[in-house]
């Protein structure tokens, strides 16, 4: 389906240098502030301590994050989770402070707040009861994560990006030929660590959540990647007298109403999450939100620009129209 067609090709891989030289300082850059910045990873992978609540009413988030961000324990995560009535607030670890302590202290601010005491007729499930006799607030589990957690998280995070990677080179290898393998996966990975640098530039929460945008924004660049791709290929055998450069700048022209069909569907999804989806799915919705904007500008000024570069031309993805002549061979000479 075409909102509309583009007559004549826009000569994008006129400009492929100067792009070039702007994903390049771009990529420097977010290199520079993973370095000297590094990310601030949540307590998935730093470790820390978990508590969930249970309130009787709608939680006030707002007024919860002022309760146990007053108790000192730093960058504290208070978040809803299933319903408005239920609360995990997690805290990260922090030297000097007794990590068995902390479920206690939180869940007594919490109840100091609803001008309440903890009873301790159950100490396996405290509760908090105020001067009416009511249950205001209800810590239903505490847990603590550890360093060790986090570095297997870590570890095994690494892993499934790594994988990824390899899976995705293998596959256009196969299907396409190795320069544009090369071309895909230096795309994917400027938009991964460019979503890398932006987190670690505003220090934003790196998550389990935002891992699993990141290696979605490495499929979704790579689908894009692929559509080119196999446009060029069509046009190297539809129209043999163009030049390289000519049949990219055809490819991508040609593909240009369904890119923006397809992202600006995407993006609303996306949006909508952003928007509309909380503290919980903020920055898992950020980090679509930037991979799929570089997703589409890496598809056409770095992974096509990159083909070009490494010299990709009819004869890599198209037998020669003759064969050469073998008189022994039935099939000699055949046009394929």
């Amino acid at each position: 389906m075409e909102f509309f067609r583009i007559r004549r090709d826009i000569p994008f891989m006129r400009h492929a240098l100067v792009f070039n030289i702007v994903s390049a300082l771009t990529f420097a850059a977010a290199v520079f502030f993973l370095v000297t910045r590094g990310l601030n990873f949540s307590i998935e992978f730093t470790g820390g301590t978990a508590v969930e609540a249970t309130y009787a009413q709608s939680a006030n988030l707002e007024r919860l994050r002022g309760v146990v961000g007053g108790l000192g324990y730093g960058d504290v995560q208070v978040q809803n989770y299933g319903t408005s009535h239920d609360v995990i607030i997690r805290v990260p670890t922090k030297a000097g402070i007794d990590q068995k302590k902390v479920p206690d202290r939180v869940f007594g601010a919490l109840c100091a707040a609803e001008s309440g005491a903890i009873s301790s007729a159950d100490p396996t499930r405290p509760t908090c009861v105020n001067a009416a006799k009511a249950e205001p607030v209800v810590m239903k589990r505490s847990e603590l994560v550890g360093p060790s957690v986090g570095d297997e998280l870590m570890r095994n995070g690494l892993y499934a990006m790594i994988s990824v990677v390899i899976g995705i080179m293998l596959y256009l290898a196969f299907r396409f030929e190795w320069k544009f393998s090369i071309a895909a996966i230096v795309a994917n990975l400027h938009d991964v660590v460019i979503i890398l640098g932006f987190f670690a530039f505003f220090q934003w929460e790196f998550s389990l959540s935002v891992l699993a945008g990141v290696l979605a924004v490495l499929g979704y660049s790579v689908n894009e990647s692929v559509v080119i791709f196999d446009r060029i290929r069509e046009t190297f055998r539809a129209l043999r007298k163009l030049s390289t450069m000519q049949v990219i700048d055809h490819a991508i022209t040609s593909t240009i109403s369904r890119t923006i069909i397809t992202h600006f569907c995407t993006q609303m999804m996306v949006l909508s999450m952003l928007i509309f989806g909380g503290p919980t799915l903020h920055y898992f919705a950020m980090a679509l939100t930037i991979g799929i904007c570089f997703g589409i500008y890496s598809s056409v000024f770095v992974a096509a620009a990159i083909a070009m570069w490494l010299g990709v031309k009819r004869e890599d993805l198209i037998r020669s129209s003759k064969a050469e002549f073998d008189p022994n061979d039935p099939n000699a000479g055949a046009v394929v």
